[in-house]
């Protein structure tokens, strides 16, 4: 169901940008925040979740903190594109920690655009020889490495 099918108002919008920024806030700062009693939101957020708007709810951590300096950006180029190679690819990667982002793409020779956050380049070429091109299928790999980040957001515009 796209948004633009669903009753948004004002209110909703509202409810959705402070909950993208900080998801940790209990409903009655929340309410505080957008104008309404406690029960009224909590009504509405009940709906946004319901109505699978709002997806997930989890914190932020900074993956350097935690000992991973290294942010590669992977292109994988799939031997036969077939429904079953592509199944098989899909359910393996879920299962890959280095791995926090997964697309199937279009427009250049990759099938699959992948982030993969790791310790350093040793980690990163464990990771490659070790799991990624060992998965059935893989037949290119291309990596490029994030320098430094520039822009990094998981709010989407509302």
């Amino acid at each position: 169901m796209d948004t633009n099918d669903l009753r948004l108002d004002r209110v909703d919008r509202q409810i959705l940008q402070v909950l993208q920024r900080e998801g940790g806030l209990s409903n009655l700062e929340l309410a505080e925040r957008v104008g309404l009693s406690p029960t009224p939101c909590a009504r509405r957020v009940k709906r946004l979740w319901t109505e699978r708007i709002i997806t997930h709810q989890v914190a932020m951590v900074d993956p350097k903190k935690l000992g991973l300096h290294l942010t590669a950006h992977v292109s994988v180029t799939m031997d036969r594109h077939t429904p079953d190679r592509f199944e098989a690819f899909e359910e393996t990667i879920v299962d890959v920690p280095e791995v926090v982002d997964c697309c199937v793409v279009t427009g250049q020779s990759a099938d699959y655009l992948l982030k993969a956050v790791v310790r350093d380049m040793a980690h990163y070429e464990q990771f490659l020889l070790g799991t990624l091109t060992r998965i059935p299928g893989v037949s290119a790999v291309h990596s490029s490495f994030e320098l430094r980040r520039v822009l990094s957001r998981t709010a989407v515009s509302v």
